[in-house]
């Protein structure tokens, strides 16, 4: 266990301690999980005004050189190659058993055959294995640049736009799963309209020199306020997202974590492009029915107004373990208990009835479609 004081700080630390979070160790480093506010407070806030959220523990990172595209699909089932200019894409860092090293998102930041780059963002407590991990397989084809010296910071909610193209215009222009490079007060931004909460909003790339500033000046803008990694946790999970150590994890597959909306098509049927990514038998054969699965990530609400959490046990009707549960909590929208969790597949289909084990009792979960809580991404 890291002791507190080996934990790593953000450029933002000094402003969260003067807001009053209370903040906790996570990913390596001191982390705000909230304010003065209350969590309850920073979720409902970012559901209908906007927050502004540090996420500068997650790892950047370019991928440089005309065969960057091309390398980097080879560590993936996802289609880097046809991915546009200005383009973003949710992305599967796959070992060599199929399983899930890291989800990621990746940007096309301009014309590979004109030196132009991915940008890579990943999750903070796997950056160091991840940027090693693609080093070792592709560093020989492209140059793999980690990014520290950068910040990152999130903002989330339906006025996120207003607060942001106030400062920085243009960004409205945005539409969800694009990015683009931007200026303010003479500091490079790069911007993308995206996030991991179910919001419309933007992550904003900004050197560390500039964030404290940037985060103040949005803080000033009349529909910001601050939020932590609580109201982030709630967020995600209402929209239905994994949590990587949680929901997901090297042990998982992208078809048992019903993550197949992130494998294009040509990258799974056949095609000169099909398959070629760690784990593509396994992963293919589970895809197509000719491996049955053991388990499937499902969502669950609860029918009784018990919070369920991770990592509580699920039962069928006959008191059979069928599954677990992975991330659990009371939904600040919904005011149900709502949760992710992994059940056999003959108990996955909707509606059906499971009992999640809580202090010994149990509470009886309807198998539900996710995301619990509509998306309200900005596509234009």
């Amino acid at each position: 266990m890291t002791s507190d004081a080996n934990l790593l700080k953000t450029p933002l630390h000094a402003l969260h301690v003067e807001l009053g979070a209370r903040l906790v160790p996570f990913a390596g480093y001191t982390m705000p999980v909230q304010y003065p506010a209350g969590l309850m407070a920073e979720h409902k806030h970012t559901r209908k005004a906007a927050s502004l959220f540090d996420v500068s523990h997650m790892g950047q990172l370019r991928l440089v050189g005309s065969d960057a595209a091309a390398a980097f699909e080879t560590l993936m089932p996802v289609d880097v190659i046809g991915l546009g200019v200005g383009k973003q894409r949710y992305g599967l860092l796959l070992n060599d058993e199929g399983g899930i090293l890291d989800d990621l998102m990746l940007v096309n930041t301009g014309d590979m055959r004109e030196g132009g780059d991915l940008f890579v963002i990943v999750n903070g407590a796997c950056k160091a294995a991840d940027i090693a991990h693609i080093q070792q397989r592709i560093g020989q084809r492209c140059r793999v640049e980690p990014l520290p010296q950068f910040a990152l910071l999130a903002l989330q909610g339906p006025k996120a736009v207003d607060a942001l193209a106030r400062l920085v215009p243009g960004v409205e222009k945005l539409v969800f799963m694009t990015g683009s490079a931007f200026g303010w007060q003479g500091v490079h931004l790069y911007v993308t309209r995206s996030g991991y909460t179910g919001e419309d909003g933007f992550e904003i790339s900004v050197h560390q020199d500039h964030a404290e500033t940037l985060a103040r000046t949005l803080l000033a803008q009349p529909e910001v306020q601050p939020a932590g990694l609580g109201a982030r946790n709630s967020l995600r999970l209402e929209a239905g997202l994994c949590l990587y150590g949680n929901d997901i994890d090297a042990s998982t597959t992208p078809v048992e974590a019903a993550l197949n909306w992130a494998m294009q098509k040509v990258r799974r049927t056949d095609g000169a492009r099909a398959g070629g990514f760690p784990g593509a038998d396994k992963v293919l054969a589970q895809l197509d029915g000719t491996q049955p699965l053991a388990r499937q990530r499902v969502g669950l609400i609860a029918q009784e107004r018990v919070p369920v959490r991770e990592p509580a046990e699920l039962h069928n009707a006959s008191g059979q373990k069928i599954g677990h549960v992975t991330s659990g909590l009371l939904s600040p929208s919904l005011n149900q208990p709502i949760a992710i969790g992994y059940i056999t597949p003959e108990h996955a289909a909707l509606n059906t009835k499971v009992f999640a084990m809580v202090r010994g009792k149990p509470v009886p979960m309807m198998v539900s479609a996710m995301p619990f809580v509509p998306p309200r991404y900005f596509r234009g």
